[in-house]
């Protein structure tokens, strides 16, 4: 009977070892769960410094939009790029040459009117070049005599700046006194006229009166205006 009690003793004890054991197995499994939990943590806490780094946001799910921040971007400089090539189109097309004598036929007639107490020769310019050119200020002009070269002098009025389109014309006013003296007179042989800024010029007819008074040396009685102060030969 005591043999069969010691026994019993002996089961008992083995098996309360063995519940120890698996209770602390139990245990040490247990803690590694949260160790686990703690590198997601740490790898999700990563993936987010890698938005932000990019430039990016998040929705309300959660997913990032950098691609969408970027295509935004790249939109913006392409629309960038438009507008400064269109502004440089704009300033090329803006320039314009000046007229030159070889781009621009010359013509001169008679626009006296009855009863005007000085006669009028009206200088017509046509540009033929192909292309607009600028236009602006006096005209040299001077007429050729028996006695010499005659400069006309300028009225003062203000000039303006113009586009000459191609084909169009543009005219100026000469002036000079009429030869009442009884006398022969001054007698004109020709015009030479030199458009604004240039050095070239073209010697034309002279469709006014024959003659002018003999000038008296307080200088020249011929008078020229501005270029564009006469319109369409008058």
């Amino acid at each position: 009977m005591r043999v069969h009690k010691l026994t019993f003793a002996a089961l008992a004890v083995a098996a309360g070892l063995s519940l120890t054991a698996c209770q602390n197995d139990d245990a040490d499994t247990g803690q590694s769960a949260p160790s686990s939990g703690a590198t997601a943590s740490s790898s999700g806490g990563a993936s987010d410094s890698g938005s932000s780094d990019q430039g990016g946001t998040k929705d309300s799910a959660g997913t990032s939009s950098a691609t969408n921040s970027g295509a935004t971007n790249s939109g913006a400089t392409s629309s960038g790029g438009t507008g400064t090539a269109a502004g440089t189109g704009s300033n090329a097309n803006a320039k314009v040459g000046k007229c030159r004598t070889d781009e621009l036929d010359i013509t001169a007639k008679d626009n006296t009117i009855d009863g005007d107490p000085d006669g009028t020769v009206v200088v017509e310019l046509t540009n033929h070049s192909g292309r607009d050119c600028t236009i602006s200020g006096y005209a040299g002009v001077d007429l050729k005599t028996n006695a010499g070269s005659l400069s006309a002098k300028r009225t003062g009025q203000q000039a303006t700046s113009a586009v000459l389109k191609n084909g169009k014309s543009t005219y100026f006013p000469v002036n000079y006194p009429f030869n009442k003296s009884g006398g022969s007179g001054v007698r004109v042989t020709g015009l030479v006229v030199t458009p604004p800024d240039e050095t070239k010029s073209v010697t034309l007819n002279w469709p006014g009166a024959a003659t002018l008074p003999v000038t008296d040396g307080s200088g020249s009685p011929v008078k020229v205006g501005p270029v564009g102060s006469a319109g369409q030969g008058g």
